[in-house]
């Protein structure tokens, strides 16, 4: 009957390894921004307005899926599931954009390190054990 505060929830081991990897996500998503602002001053050619829309979606979701992620290393069930939902999700976007949006090479190649990063993440996330499968 009570709402438990996630910061009084015991630690899952098992999510460390994807907060990680969401960690390394978000980071590239980061550093692509980075890459995009520089490229469109030296080589504008390789940077087109899909690049910068894309960048700017992923940079800011992947910042919101690492929040969660923590939450879910040191929260409860709720936390937990909200990372599974948004992992498969976003991996999700990941193929889409790969099939259907175009971007420049370079971008294809950082979008799929992105996806292989996501799914790594969601396969630990959802063998993380919760109190509802028994441990």
């Amino acid at each position: 009957m009570s709402n438990p505060n996630p910061s009084d929830a015991l630690p899952r081991p098992g999510l460390h390894a994807a907060m990680l990897l969401v960690a390394a996500y978000t980071t590239l998503s980061l550093l692509t921004i980075v890459a995009i602002a520089v490229l469109s001053g030296v080589a504008p050619s390789l940077v087109t307005d899909e690049a910068w829309g894309r960048g700017i979606i992923v940079a800011a979701t992947s910042i919101l899926t690492l929040a969660f992620a923590r939450r879910a290393q040191h929260g409860g069930d709720r936390a937990l599931l909200r990372l599974r939902i948004v992992l498969v999700v976003i991996l999700v976007a990941v193929v889409g954009v790969l099939l259907f949006l175009p971007l420049p090479g370079w971008m294809v190649a950082e979008q799929g390190v992105c996806g292989i990063l996501l799914l790594a993440a969601a396969i630990l996330a959802f063998r993380a054990a919760g109190p509802s499968n028994g441990k």
